[in-house]
């Protein structure tokens, strides 16, 4: 009996050394040796040096700055605030447009398929909306008209008519929950934020699941390669935001990306975002999320928050 006590305590004692081994970064090789290589070593201090990089960068801004960015092929990961919930504003458009696309895969819905919008249909004025500008008594556009407008060009009246026509806010977390992302909320329209500025609360994503959605975009869940191309076409043409994640990479740079803006009520702005892939020079892609929220800092300083944290995340894994 003595022998089988020794033989289970010294079990044991392999074992919790063992565990404790693997309380390291999710890319290390440990390869059987619990001490960290110079690689190692010089990695963690990397990403330190670059996590402290971003804290720096995000003072600025002196409201709540939310970053999630994630090298797709690697795993390779640095965060700030990741869990944090921040309102979305125009960026709840790309989970709405890859509902829409989902169900034209499934067959309820067509991308030919042509839609009447009439003037009820329209945001308020002050809302961003270039359908409602350039056809004031109303028009009939596609469903891949439709997606253009709410997904390139941040349309409120194409967000909310696609919203609709796919079945509201319940379809699109019902896509959303089968995606298995679990850290983004769509529960209102455009016009309903018109009315009451709260709601984009409500509407909310945190920087992890927003990279969440960007991974399932990239690998195409739920959408062909057909559908996946028109959507990243839509968000690489975007010409919102250009000073954001793009503001100070390279012009070439392929930015396929979402940005979404609040308005500003007593000097405090509720939210400056963008996410998007990007394709880094080494030919790998990141997904990256930054949130900027409550901030009085002027427009020009929360993207330059950005801008300045893409490129400090391009600088680090781009080569």
């Amino acid at each position: 009996m003595r022998k089988i006590a020794l033989t289970y305590i010294l079990t044991v004692i392999f074992l919790t050394t063992a565990c404790s081994g693997n309380a390291t970064s999710q890319n290390n090789n440990l390869k059987g040796d619990v001490t960290d290589s110079p690689k190692t070593k010089t990695d963690d201090k990397r990403n330190d040096e670059l996590r402290n990089q971003i804290e720096q960068i995000a003072s600025a801004a002196k409201g709540r700055v939310g970053v999630m960015a994630t090298v797709l092929e690697t795993g390779e990961s640095i965060s700030l605030n990741p869990g944090e919930h921040f309102p979305m504003q125009s960026v709840y458009k790309v989970p709405i447009g890859m509902t829409a696309l989902q169900q034209v895969e499934v067959g309820k819905i067509k991308l030919e398929q042509k839609v009447r919008l009439e003037k009820d249909d329209f945001v308020r004025k002050g809302m961003r909306s270039p359908i409602r500008d350039k056809y004031p008594n109303g028009t009939e556009l596609s469903v891949s008209e439709l997606l253009r407008f709410a997904v390139s060009e941040s349309d409120g009246t194409a967000s909310d008519v696609l919203l609709e026509l796919v079945g509201g806010s319940e379809a699109v977390m019902k896509y959303l929950s089968e995606l298995k992302v679990n850290e983004i909320i769509v529960a209102n329209t455009e016009k309903e934020f018109g009315q009451d500025q709260t709601l984009q609360y409500r509407n909310w994503a945190s920087p992890e699941g927003a990279v969440v959605l960007l991974r399932a975009l990239d690998e195409r869940r739920g959408l062909s390669e057909q559908s996946q191309a028109l959507l990243l076409k839509f968000m690489t043409e975007s010409p919102t935001g250009l000073k954001r994640l793009k503001g100070l990479l390279p012009k070439n740079a392929v930015v396929a990306h979402k940005t979404g803006t609040s308005g500003t009520i007593n000097g405090v702005t509720a939210a400056t975002n963008d996410i998007g892939i990007i394709t880094l020079p080494n030919g790998r892609h990141l997904a990256i999320a930054v949130f900027v929220s409550d901030s009085p800092a002027d427009e020009k300083t929360r993207e330059e928050v950005i801008a300045k944290i893409a490129k400090a995340v391009w600088d680090k894994w781009g080569n």
